[in-house]
């Protein structure tokens, strides 16, 4: 029985089912080399970026901001693009929500 449980969870892991959460996932994008929770690095912290997009449904908006790049919005220091090479469409979508949701 012991082995058949072993054996299951290595193919969840093996399927990617048990997916990195969106933290793990912007480590992995080098999201957290710029940016941190509560402070600001070189881009703006996550706190400062969900109350500047409290209130609105900025998902979308974010995502193609991450995508695309850019600057003007926290300062005049740019943010390079992000490819689906560098984060996929669903990684990022969970590291927007997170960093939307953060406190």
């Amino acid at each position: 029985m012991k082995k058949q449980i072993v054996i299951a969870v290595a193919a969840l892991f093996a399927a990617g089912a048990w997916a990195a959460g969106p933290e793990d996932a912007m480590n992995k994008a080098g999201c957290m080399a710029c940016h941190a929770k509560d402070k600001k690095l070189i881009g703006p912290s996550f706190k400062d970026i969900a109350a500047k997009y409290k209130g609105q449904d900025a998902t979308a908006k974010l995502m193609d901001k991450v995508r695309k790049g850019g600057s003007g919005v926290f300062g005049p220091i740019p943010m390079a693009p992000n490819p689906p090479e560098k984060i996929n469409d669903a990684d990022l979508k969970s590291a927007v929500e997170f960093i939307l949701k953060t406190t």
